[in-house]
């Protein structure tokens, strides 16, 4: 079985016909060879890639020494790409490559033939497989990882400083020639920069690149394959450069002399000027730090840095006073924050300045001596005592004078004042140290020509303790004394209480009443230690005869004066047992006395248990009755029918009296509707009066009123609510005319009263009044 196999691209393999006797190569040279089993001979296939001709591209043919040459034998191809990238010609064997292929997209393909004898259908040679390599071709440019790098580097680094590496690959095969050794050349960036050939480590090429010229720079990065030869392929990537600062430049102020004006009344803290030094520098390169060099206004002013501007910030520390010192010369100075020690030798790293401040003068309010004032006075001082004084003079050069009051605010009971003129403070009330032992009051100074210049000072008024309150017993003590009582027996320890405060503490002396002396059921015995013992003198008290005993105990204490008082102690009579514990006082014994039994007190307990109960139950039964419905049920339920009259009468003989009903509007009247506070008047007629009087015959009235009604409803501040107004008017046309006062003639011996008699029944009392003689009268 013979094999022939040609390929006309890079290496020839000639085809091998295997004989009995031997092998005849393609070169003439006759090989002997043992004839082996199997009748293929095979060799690797190698194809060209991106092959550009018009024909197909021949790969080799395949034959068997079986195949006699007249067709009777099929030759059949499977694997990868068969069919679609490669073919065989089943009579020939040749296999041709159908597309164009590339190896960056596969490198090698493995296939299966075989030959098959078309007459019986059986395979004249068993599945064997073989390979095409695809040979390599200079058909892909270098690509560098990324299309823009960035890096940075600082400024002023030395020439050969490593920047940033570059990397660029080469699709083709690295193992066949050229084609994928790659070679870095700069082509934009010089002389600044310069890449390495076979790294592409970036590295600077010049020194004493400073950032304050130039920041930013572009570089352009070749990448070249066949080891840059000519004829390779190439390409190209931009490196963006920026160099980063670092602190070599010191901070400098624009100016040599700054000049700030601030008042004299600015307040502690406030913002006197601002300063800012520049630096070419960024960020914490060129943060800065202030100080005041100079020995003046260090105690007075303070300069910091404002973090976020780097300006320096003059602030005060304590007040001024332009009548004290008008202007101020401090020496600033700047600095770098951080530095760095290579470039400290070029040139110094800070700066100075001069700062001129001027005070001006405001005018300001007077000004106390003093914080604050502490005053003393005894308790018993008399009104008008002079307790202390305060002093405030105006600062300013016009020297105001000064006037002095008490800011009632804070004294309401007016207890204190203040001379206006020289501050002399006096008390205009009478002290009570235990009542208030401290007042906290404010004085004000107010300029005499400006009001609205006024400071406050306080003072402090301590009241200082005068043994004016007699001591007493420090608390109520029910004190008993036993029926089986020895002589000497204490009965009760006393303590007394005063509300004084002496310096040197309370000491106080107990001793009984001389009064109480004569004949004394008990005595007092002083401990010397402001407690006294109350003993018993006698044997024997029976509370049958005596339920209780008064006990005077004066008490003195050590004051300047002495002041003492006279207390009581109530002492009762009790039965106690043989320890001396009390079984039965006073009260339990007075019902004894009265012949009470144990049942007769539990009887007297239940009739008023049952007197309790029955209170109770009554009082309940009237709630309940007072919870029946009401006369008038709805709250809408209100009527405007209150009428006020303020007629008095022709006495008890007025039978004719003027009828009230002819104040009332009839029209407005509802005939129909009836109260339901009353009886109704269907049931019950009212009485006729002999003599009525009708509205409508009162013309003058009406009139009256219904101006009156107009008034009121025209009335803007009138209630939106309907309201009751009253009037007094006594009508026109009246027989008697006016009876006012104010037309009567000033002497009532000028009157004559006699016509009273003629008016009738009415004025029947005035007339027995004012119409009879002055003989009448006297009689």
């Amino acid at each position: 079985l013979t094999l022939k196999l040609l390929i006309a691209v890079l290496r020839t393999i000639g085809g091998v016909r295997r004989g009995t006797e031997g092998i005849s190569g393609l070169y003439g040279v006759d090989v002997l060879l043992r004839r082996s089993k199997r009748g293929w001979a095979w060799n690797q296939f190698y194809l060209m890639e991106e092959y550009t001709g018009d024909s197909l591209q021949y790969v080799g043919k395949l034959h068997s020494d079986q195949d006699p040459g007249d067709g009777s034998v099929r030759y059949v191809l499977i694997g990868d790409g068969a069919g679609d990238i490669f073919t065989i010609d089943p009579r020939s064997g040749d296999i041709h490559a159908v597309k164009r292929l590339d190896r960056e997209e596969r490198a090698s393909y493995t296939l299966r033939a075989r030959a098959v004898s078309n007459k019986t259908g059986r395979s004249l040679e068993d599945w064997t497989n073989f390979t095409i390599k695809i040979h390599d071709i200079n058909d892909n440019e270098p690509k560098f990882t990324k299309a823009v790098y960035t890096a940075s580097v600082p400024e002023m680094s030395d020439v050969g400083t490593s920047v940033l590496a570059v990397t660029a690959n080469d699709a083709d095969d690295l193992s066949y020639g050229n084609s994928a050794r790659v070679v870095y050349s700069i082509l934009e960036g010089q002389p600044y920069f310069s890449v390495e050939p076979h790294t592409g480590i970036i590295r600077t090429a010049l020194s004493n690149m400073n950032r304050e010229n130039r920041e930013h720079y572009q570089v352009v990065i070749q990448a070249k394959d066949m080891a840059g030869q000519m004829g390779g392929l190439s390409g190209t990537t931009t490196v963006s450069i920026t160099l980063s600062d670092v602190n070599d430049n010191p901070p400098r102020f624009p100016q040599g002399m700054y000049q700030f004006n601030v008042p004299e009344t600015a307040a502690p803290g406030s913002t006197v000027g601002v300063v800012h030094a520049t630096d070419a520098d960024i960020g914490k390169n060129a943060e800065m730090d202030y100080k005041i060099i100079s020995m003046e206004g260090q105690d007075v002013f303070n300069i910091s840095t404002n973090k976020a501007t780097q300006e320096g910030v003059i602030t005060l520390i304590k007040p001024l006073d332009y009548e004290s010192k008008k202007t101020y010369t401090i020496r600033i100075q700047v600095e770098n924050r951080y530095l760095d020690p290579r470039f400290l030798v070029m040139v110094p790293f800070h700066d100075t300045a001069m700062v001129k401040i001027i005070v001006e003068d405001v005018n300001e309010p007077p000004a106390f001596q003093r914080l604050a004032y502490v005053m003393e006075v005894s308790e018993n001082a008399p009104v008008g005592t002079i307790i202390g004084s305060v002093r405030a003079v105006d600062p300013d050069n016009n020297r105001s004078p000064v006037r002095y009051s008490i800011d009632r605010h804070t004294d309401m009971d007016r207890v204190f004042n203040v001379h206006p003129g020289n501050g002399s403070v006096f008390i205009q009330k009478q002290l009570d140290r235990e009542e208030q032992a401290w007042h906290n009051i404010s004085v004000k100074a107010e300029e005499f020509h400006d009001l609205n210049q006024v400071s406050r000072v306080p003072v402090y008024v301590r009241v200082l303790d005068v043994n004016d309150n007699p001591p007493s017993f420090a608390a109520v003590y029910e004190t008993f004394v036993c029926e089986n009582a020895k002589p000497g027996q204490m009965i009760q320890t006393i303590s007394a209480t005063d509300p004084d405060n002496p310096i040197g503490g309370h000491r106080f002396s107990f001793r009984l009443a001389p009064e109480a002396s004569i004949k004394a059921n008990f005595t007092v015995r002083d401990n010397n230690n402001t407690t006294a013992m109350v003993l018993t003198l006698r044997n024997g008290y029976s509370r049958l005869q005596r339920s209780s005993y008064l006990v005077p105990v004066v008490i003195s204490d050590n004051g300047s004066p002495i002041l003492s008082s006279t207390n009581t102690l109530t002492v009762r009579v009790c039965s106690c047992d043989r320890d001396g514990n009390m079984k039965l006082c006073s009260t339990d014994a007075l019902a004894l006395t009265a012949g009470l039994s144990t049942g007769a007190l539990v009887a007297i307990l239940l009739c008023v248990i049952i007197l309790y109960m029955l209170s109770i139950v009554s009082i309940v039964t009237m709630v309940r009755q007072r919870k029946k419905e009401p006369l008038i049920i709805s709250k809408e339920d209100v009527r405007d029918n209150v009428v006020s009259y303020n007629d008095e009468g022709g006495g008890e003989e007025d039978t004719q009296a003027f009828d009230i009903g002819t104040l009332r509007n009839p029209e407005a009247v509802e005939e129909t509707k009836q109260r339901r506070d009353i009886i109704p008047e269907t049931m019950y007629p009212p009485l006729r009066r002999p003599h009525p009087v009708k509205a409508r015959d009162n013309a003058d009235v009406r009139d009256f009123i219904s101006q009156r009604l107009q008034d009121n409803d025209g009335d803007p501040t009138a209630p939106p609510y309907d309201s009751l107004a009253t009037y007094a008017y006594e009508g026109n046309g009246s027989v008697a005319e006016s009876l006012s006062s104010l037309e009567s003639l000033t002497s009532d011996a000028e009157q004559d009263y006699n016509y009273l008699s003629e008016w009738g029944p009415r004025f029947k009392k005035l007339a027995d009044m004012y119409g009879g003689d002055e003989s009448d009268k006297d009689s």
